[in-house]
């Protein structure tokens, strides 16, 4: 797949963006040592959402992709919890941001990876955000004799 279809997929262009957020929001709290192994393990999550996508979109099988889908809507849950865990440091309407962003993105994986799969969700509570309507999944890459 293109990178062009990657940049157009709603769920990586908003985590690219959450990564950005993520990076001014931490350096704005590491002057409290109680912070820092949360900072470092924010970076990383919010890192591995677009990582996952990153990797999955590069991958040959929608069995593959899925995968990294999956991966990536697990980050993007820790990403959410531990905002919500870093009240104590945050300003109130920045963890609502923050989280409010991570649910767009769990809403968009979660549409993506029940279409790759060609079933319905599993009742789990994925609930899908208003944005994910507007951002359509990118093609599943072309299966292989193997998948």
């Amino acid at each position: 797949m293109s990178q062009e279809s990657l940049e157009n997929f709603g769920a990586y262009r908003q985590a690219m963006e959450l990564f950005d957020l993520v990076v001014e929001d931490m350096g704005n709290i590491e002057r409290d040592a109680r912070t820092h192994r949360l900072i470092a393990q924010q970076v990383a999550s919010a890192d591995s959402i677009c990582s996952n996508i990153e990797e999955g979109h590069g991958r040959e099988t929608t069995k593959d992709y899925t995968h990294f889908l999956v991966m990536a809507r697990g980050s993007a849950r820790e990403t959410r919890g531990r905002y919500l865990r870093m009240k104590h440091w945050l300003p109130a309407d920045v963890v609502v941001d923050r989280a409010k962003r991570c649910d767009a993105i769990l809403g968009i994986l979660a549409k993506t990876i029940v279409t790759l799969r060609g079933t319905r969700p599993e009742g789990r509570g994925t609930r899908a955000s208003p944005t994910s309507r507007s951002s359509s999944p990118p093609p599943a890459p072309p299966a292989s004799p193997l998948s």
